[in-house]
């Protein structure tokens, strides 16, 4: 009768690198985001399939297929992985002064105001830690955070599950209406084709033009449009030249600043809605530096964006808020 696999035969590295090439099909971007060589990920995947005596993959096709026993595998470790990673930063107690390394993705609505600022900030308490920054679309954020490339993502928050990660709720940033300067069309007028104008419209991969469609289609409104972009400054661009209108948030209409002479920001006609911007961190982030993170970056938001905002639109104050 074959032995069974003994529990202290298991690498927690192994299955950590399974869990990794499982999800990403490939040893080399494994190996990339590791620093590991790919024959050492190599040798790990097939120690553990030594170890339990199954074929986790089928080694015969590129990208890494799992097998089904694999997959029943992945499906049974992803919780267990889970747990320990979350065991073992409660452990550590997340000391600050220890901190090494720090990946910090951010959405690009970030990029000019706060990012900047909050690198200082964080360079200052942290002097022993080397920081990656990336800013992304929010889909890419949480994607990058799933397969580790990331410790820290702020994002666009979605319907999807992210059962894997840390998440706090950070801002609601309503969506709103732009349109050009001194249209003699109100807000409803517009977004029920009555302005002659089409609507200008976020690419459809993007979380918040998913959240705009819904909307939509709940208002049973389908408006024409011809001009669909990932791009906000080139939508607000398109707006400010008269060409039509879009909807948009606060925060990234403040990026815009030099398209404000010839557009309007107005509230969204109807029921108000809002995509919520959130902090994710994987399950073994350090906690204080997660709530280092999270202290900052509130500050800076509040200072740096919405005072001033409240200042010059006082009627986004009972919408555009953090969230405690």
């Amino acid at each position: 009768m074959p032995q069974r696999p003994d529990i202290k035969d298991l690498s927690l590295k192994g299955l950590e690198l399974f869990q990794m090439c499982a999800r990403s099909g490939s040893l080399q971007s494994v190996a990339a985001e590791t620093g590991l060589s790919a024959s050492t990920v190599s040798h790990h995947l097939r120690n553990l399939e030594e170890t339990l005596r199954v074929e986790l993959f089928d080694h015969s096709r590129r990208p890494l297929v799992l097998t089904p026993k694999g997959k029943i595998f992945l499906r049974d470790i992803d919780d267990a992985l889970h747990a320990l990673r979350r065991a073992r930063a409660e452990a550590a107690g997340g000391n600050m002064a220890e901190a090494s390394y720090l990946r910090l993705g951010t959405i690009e609505d970030f990029d000019s105001d706060i990012i900047p600022a909050l690198a200082v900030s964080l360079f200052e308490a942290m002097p022993n830690c080397d920081f990656l920054y990336h800013t992304d679309s929010s889909h890419m954020i949480v994607q990058m955070l799933r397969n580790r490339q990331l410790d820290i993502g702020v994002a666009a928050t979605s319907s999807e599950r992210l059962r894997d990660f840390i998440e706090r709720p950070l801002l609601r940033d309503p969506y709103v209406m732009v349109v050009p300067k001194g249209l003699d069309r109100t807000p409803t007028d517009v977004i029920h084709g009555k302005a002659d104008l089409p609507f200008l419209r976020f690419t459809s991969n993007l979380v918040m033009a998913k959240h705009i469609e819904a909307q939509l289609r709940r208002m049973d409104i389908s408006p024409p449009h011809r001009f669909e972009c990932g791009n906000n400054q080139t939508l607000l661009a398109m707006v400010a030249a008269g060409t039509g209108w879009t909807i948009t948030t606060p925060l990234l209409f403040s990026r815009a600043r030099r398209f404000h002479p010839d557009v309007e920001m107005h509230r969204f006609p109807g029921k108000g809605f809002a995509r919520t911007l959130a902090i994710l961190a994987n399950a073994d982030c350090s906690r204080s530096v997660l709530n280092l993170v999270d202290e900052s970056i509130r500050t800076l938001i509040d200072d740096t964006l919405l005072q001033p905002f409240f200042q010059r639109t006082p009627w986004l104050h009972d919408s555009l808020k953090l969230i405690d």
